[in-house]
């Protein structure tokens, strides 16, 4: 049975508070979560880089893991205002995440970049969750299936199909980031299974062993049609996995 996995993804959000509060609110749901987690299921959270070493101390004991929302791929350097993936390693991370859709677009980031930082991740020793995505244009012009297997060529080129081997893979539809809209279980599906059978093409037991999670704007309310699908594995979350009871509810939506 593949690993299913629910990761918060707190963006620009957050403080040290914010983060003593959220971990507490886990806390007193420890019985709850290791239920989930008993059953098979990941809880991961990645707040910003700045309060990584709050979150790890807030998590120390707990069944939740500790993820990144970018690393940098080079590992050491004259490379001011960055943090590489064995940083993130000596604080507890066990995640992080390459090619989210903000990274692409805002900061320029092409295939060849996100394929430098999955190798880098991968080689300090954690997991990469890759994001693909398209954007409205291109679905409009009929170039999602172009789009995303492009982005996913580029880290099979990098690493080959054992490169996946232990990471995880998020579809995320750009047009359904933070707009209110959301793909509907079925093309959620369809892109899915798309991505899942052309790492079959080239090796058939890590495409049944990777885990494939949605991506745009999963809710308490839209999980459970989404995860039911047969190639959609959890969820990385957005702005939900900011409230603390939302978050739990989708966890618990996942096993």
């Amino acid at each position: 049975m593949r690993p299913r996995l629910v990761i918060g993804n707190w963006k620009m959000h957050g403080s040290p508070e914010f983060v003593r509060q959220f971990a507490g609110d886990l806390g007193a749901r420890a019985d709850h979560l290791a239920g989930i987690v008993g059953e098979g299921v990941e809880i991961v959270i990645c707040p910003t880089h700045v309060h990584l070493q709050a979150a790890a101390e807030a998590l120390a004991g707990s069944v939740v893991k500790l993820g990144a929302q970018d690393a940098f791929h080079e590992q050491t350097g004259a490379y001011t205002g960055e943090v590489s993936a064995v940083m993130l390693a000596e604080l507890g991370v066990r995640y992080a995440i390459v090619g989210h859709s903000e990274r692409r677009q805002l900061f320029g980031e092409d295939n060849a970049i996100v394929a430098k930082k999955f190798a880098a991740v991968l080689e300090a020793g954690l997991t990469p969750i890759l994001c693909v995505g398209e954007t409205l244009q291109q679905r409009e012009q009929g170039k999602t299936e172009e789009v995303v297997l492009a982005q996913l060529n580029a880290i099979l080129e990098m690493v080959g199909s054992e490169g996946l081997r232990g990471a995880v893979l998020a579809y995320e539809p750009v047009w359904a980031i933070g707009t209110g809209q959301t793909a509907t279980p079925e093309q959620a599906q369809q892109i899915h299974a798309l991505l899942r059978s052309h790492v079959a093409s080239q090796d058939q037991s890590t495409a049944a062993e990777l885990p494939i999670l949605y991506g745009g704007s999963v809710k308490a309310d839209n999980a459970v049609e989404l995860f039911n699908q047969m190639d959609i594995d959890g969820g990385l979350v957005g702005g939900a996995s900011l409230k603390s009871d939302q978050f739990i509810a989708i966890c618990k939506l996942a096993d």
